[in-house]
């Protein structure tokens, strides 16, 4: 009988595990044939339906993980038309956003007994964006979620192919799809508002990329809330989602007294402005308020602790596949933008201004 070794070699000695090539997950046959059910009984176990009394499906269970048997997937996809598959376009993993968002579709998707397919985009252009797409038609999936968190996702040259499932995840919204995000405009008012209620004149803002439209949201929302408070709208500080980018602004709002509340756009960017005002003295929260956005796990152990806007990237992930099994089981999901509520943690970094 042929065999498959694996070594893994230690000093001086060697485990060898050898796994039959010939062995083969046992069939549908003979998990009906051990629980003493029909074929049809074990099929209704395997996919999830209802229709069989708890007692049996139990058994049947049993049997299933005595065995070892496992559903084949492909067989399913011809039986009933679909491959318990999501497709998840996006740009980049580097951000923690989009890495917290895409756990979260996959937590979501296993729990729907639902798989996903990464489909990552090239490049950040149009053509970038075609390519993915196009790809779609060679991928068996079900449905689409997108998470470009890009502005290019809404020129005219980009057409969303017709006839597939899709959510729109951190995007302006201007197609016909769903779109889910958090509540990017109410965090920066949130953040930019609570500087103001500390009795700081004004808020300067380190902001995100330009071709982030998470970014364009809350540089808005922060203009908006001093425009509405009637305060001066200062210049803005043009950055990235790095602790480097946000640094460099830092040096410059270290360097100026009159500057004694700023807003980044993310918790990286703030704690790179927490790093210039360190290196040049500036003590916050007591000369400088910083507030972030996200609360990533480790804002809470910057120092000072980091006042910032809470994301739910859990709740975006689950809404964006509850939506996509919505349509993938036929429901006509009309286009929405549903927001995800965000709040204001409050931390140490944000104080009163110097008197």
């Amino acid at each position: 009988m042929p065999v498959f070794s694996l070594r893994r070699w230690t000093e001086g000695a060697h485990v060898t595990t050898e796994l039959s090539a010939t062995r083969r997950s046992p069939s549908m046959a003979a998990v009906a044939e051990a629980a003493g059910v029909s074929m049809q009984t074990v099929s209704r176990v395997a996919r999830g339906f209802d229709n069989v009394s708890p007692e049996t499906r139990d058994r049947v269970r049993r049997v299933m993980d005595d065995l070892g048997y496992r559903p084949n997937r492909a067989a399913r996809a011809l039986r009933s038309g679909r491959f318990r598959t999501i497709g998840v376009i996006m740009f980049t993993l580097a951000s923690y956003g989009n890495m917290r968002t895409l756990e979260a579709i996959a937590d979501a998707a296993g729990a729907a007994d639902f798989t996903i397919t990464l489909l990552p985009m090239a490049s950040r252009t149009e053509e970038g964006v075609r390519s993915a797409f196009s790809r779609l038609h060679e991928q068996a999936v079900d449905g689409v979620v997108i998470i470009i968190e890009s502005h290019i996702i809404d020129t005219a040259e980009v057409v969303l192919p017709d006839g597939v499932p899709m959510v729109v995840v951190d995007s302006t919204g201007t197609t016909q799809h769903p779109a889910i995000d958090t509540d990017q405009a109410d965090g920066a008012r949130q953040a930019t508002q609570h500087l103001l209620d500390l009795g700081h004149e004004t808020v300067w803002h380190v902001a995100g990329p330009e071709s982030s439209y998470s970014a364009a949201r809350r540089l808005a929302a922060w203009q908006a809330t001093l425009e509405a408070a009637g305060r001066t709208v200062p210049p803005i500080f043009h950055g990235g989602w790095s602790a480097e980018s946000g640094y460099r602004a830092g040096l410059t709002i270290a360097g100026r007294p009159e500057i004694t509340a700023v807003f980044a756009a993310n918790d990286q960017t703030a704690l790179g402005v927490l790093r210039a005002a360190h290196e040049l003295g500036r003590a916050v929260p007591e000369t400088l308020s910083v507030v972030g956005f996200d609360d990533s796990p480790e804002s809470d152990s910057f120092w000072p602790p980091l006042t910032t806007v809470h994301q739910s990237f859990d709740e975006v992930g689950q809404r964006a596949v509850t939506s996509l099994l919505a349509q993938i089981e036929g429901e006509d999901v009309s286009r929405v933008d549903d927001l995800v509520p965000v709040r204001l943690v409050v931390r140490s970094s944000t104080a009163a201004p110097p008197v």
